[in-house]
């Protein structure tokens, strides 16, 4: 018979191993290092195998308790399994009557989050593609640990190592709520931590010496395409905001006498109002763009209606048409160009941090920081800005500091 000890010194090998613990019962031991209790019987003359659950939630005292359970049934002439399978299809009817599958709560917790519409989207996209078809009818209650370690497994397998990752944290977020609501006792993915293999560290590819950015800025100049697409361009690095706060922008947003663009809460990654003052450089590319699509809705409009902003992959294919892979530049990579060289030019780090709209660290202080927090600063700092990209564009090579800019 086993024992604990013995189970938690066994080691895995290149085949799975049984370790037997008598009257038909053995643990399963998998390559990847995964315990699984099973359970051998007869039944009518045929050979079938009952699953008991899976070391360490189901301990050995309990798999035994279970087995006992199972050899009863078949001394009162009844297939454990068809038990099992009879009682789980009861479960799965009543969760779906009481809308408590994991897509139920899933679908209710999405519904319920007040984020961008591209985290949205991201978040819909993980769950509808990698969790839902996995997990979306199981009750949510009924959902172990290692079942959930299974399908994040699974995405990991195909080498989409961040997608696992996310994966893991949205079904966190998913199993949160339903222990707010009341549908579950606790969230498993608590148990699966650092049991995924990390991802490679990501970063968005940018230009940040100063001779290849002047490099970019003429390229760019240069692009033949759309001419909203040209504006943006060039609007894209003296602002420095999010592509998706970019291209979303909206004329209404615009002050250009006061030369400010404040762009509300519900269109930012962290939910609050941010100002970008504008140099007057940014200015007059918003002005020449105005005849163009001033009197629509969107600063930048789609090719095909300007009901809808321009397209999320329109700045990266411009950037890839001038020659700029995506590991050499994206969209993204105007922020932390900006971010690199402000910094090494002497900016306050705290004016240039509230430029980039990143969130404060300390959630009290944050709960008292004003979008407009260092704006005569972060004025002088863009205006500056602008100047320095243009003194690039014309071929300068020597960094101005703060104190000369």
């Amino acid at each position: 018979m086993l024992t604990d000890i013995a189970i938690r010194k066994a080691k895995p090998a290149a085949k799975s191993l049984k370790l037997s613990d008598g009257r038909g019962m053995y643990l399963l031991l998998k390559p990847d290092g995964g315990r699984y209790w099973r359970m051998n019987y007869r039944y009518e003359g045929k050979r079938k195998t009952l699953a008991l659950g899976v070391y360490p939630e189901i301990s050995l005292f309990d798999a035994r308790l279970r087995r006992e359970d199972a050899r009863q049934l078949l001394a009162n002439g009844a297939d454990p399994g068809a038990v099992r399978r009879d009682a789980k299809r009861a479960k799965v009817e009543a969760a779906r009557a009481n809308n408590e599958t994991f897509e139920a709560i899933g679908r209710d917790w999405m519904v319920r989050q007040d984020v961008a519409e591209v985290t949205a989207n991201k978040t819909r996209w993980i769950l509808e593609t990698f969790l839902f078809p996995e997990l979306g009818r199981r009750p949510i209650a009924e959902i172990t640990p290692r079942q959930l370690l299974d399908v994040l497994r699974k995405i990991e397998a195909t080498g989409k190592l961040e997608t696992a990752k996310r994966a893991k944290v949205k079904a966190g977020q998913v199993f949160r709520y339903a222990v707010l609501e009341g549908k579950v006792e606790s969230d498993p993915t608590a148990s699966l931590k650092g049991v995924l293999k990390p991802p490679k560290g990501k970063h968005h590819a940018a230009v940040t010496d100063p001779l290849r950015i002047g490099q970019l800025l003429r390229a760019m100049d240069g692009y033949g395409g759309q001419f909203t697409t040209l504006r943006a361009l060039q609007l894209a690095p003296l602002v420095f905001v999010r592509p998706g706060e970019l291209r979303q922008a909206v004329w209404s947003e615009f002050d250009l006498d006061g030369a400010i663009w404040r762009i509300p809460a519900e269109r930012m990654k962290m939910k609050a109002a941010h100002v970008v003052p504008l140099s007057t450089q940014a200015v007059d590319i918003l002005r020449a763009l105005w005849p163009l699509t001033g009197q629509g809705y969107y600063v930048f409009p789609g090719i095909r209606t300007d009901r809808r902003p321009m397209s999320e992959n329109t700045i990266n294919a411009a950037l890839r048409g001038l020659g700029y892979s995506g590991e050499e530049m994206t969209g993204h990579g105007f922020r932390s160009m900006a971010a690199t060289r402000l910094n090494e030019m002497g900016w306050n780090s705290d004016a240039i941090e509230r430029q980039l709209a990143h969130s404060e660290l300390n959630k009290v202080k944050a709960a008292y920081t004003h979008a407009a927090q260092y704006l005569e600063e972060r004025t002088r700092m863009m205006q500056a800005w602008a100047d320095y990209l243009d003194a690039l564009r014309h071929g300068a090579t020597v960094m101005p500091f703060k104190r000369q800019a």
